[in-house]
């Protein structure tokens, strides 16, 4: 089960990734108001209450992984709690069950502030690294909106390639084949990642655990 990563933080230069969990819902869900991140996810507005459940399925889910994406520099300070830190997250579907060394890879920075400074980039490398390493992922998938020319531009500079493009949801599908040569590469942009375990955040003063 995709549990896997429940006690796991990955801390990179800009970014670390911790595992979604409750405590991280109220912001999460307050991102998700906005109709231009609905519009690049392809998601609908869902209620707290909704967005509370869906943390808990994709904690429990077998094919998914999923992590939150912290401002490194904020976070390791301690200073501040993870809600207060959060920039995006990165997810992992394996999607086909025939085939499970494909894994579908997303990646959303919500704040816009955090936009074009790389930390995408980090993320998604640091997240593709796990993959190889952890699940035996050989093949990564992209699916991205046409207009959503920012992440289509920064797929391609970690080496896939466009293979399809679906007009009817106008989506383009970027595709990584891991050779060993890109496994280097790969392990290569990531070795500062340090791999540490994961005490969950306390829920904010207030805030029942449903």
């Amino acid at each position: 089960a995709m549990k896997i990563n429940q006690n796991t933080v990955l801390q990179g230069q800009r970014v670390t990734l911790v595992p979604y969990t409750s405590a991280h819902v109220p912001r999460y869900h307050k991102w998700m108001q906005s109709e231009e991140l609905q519009r690049l996810t392809a998601s609908e507005p869902l209620s707290l209450e909704q967005e509370y459940e869906m943390q808990r399925s994709w904690r429990d889910d077998a094919d998914k992984c999923t992590f939150i994406v912290l401002d490194t520099e904020r976070w390791s300070g301690q200073a501040c709690a993870d809600e207060d830190c959060m920039v995006g997250d990165v997810n992992l579907f394996l999607t086909d069950t025939e085939d499970p060394t494909l894994g579908e890879i997303e990646i959303m920075i919500a704040e816009p502030s955090y936009r074009g400074r790389g930390f995408g980039k980090e993320a998604t490398l640091m997240m593709m690294s796990y993959g190889v390493r952890n699940l035996g992922i050989t093949k990564f998938e992209a699916k991205i909106g046409q207009e959503n020319e920012a992440s289509i531009c920064m797929f391609k500079k970690l080496h896939f390639k466009e293979v399809a493009v679906n007009s009817v949801f106008q989506e383009v599908t970027l595709r990584l084949d891991v050779s060993d040569q890109e496994r280097r590469w790969l392990l290569e942009q990531t070795n500062h990642v340090e791999e540490k375990s994961y005490t969950e955040p306390k829920l904010p003063a207030g805030v029942l655990e449903t």
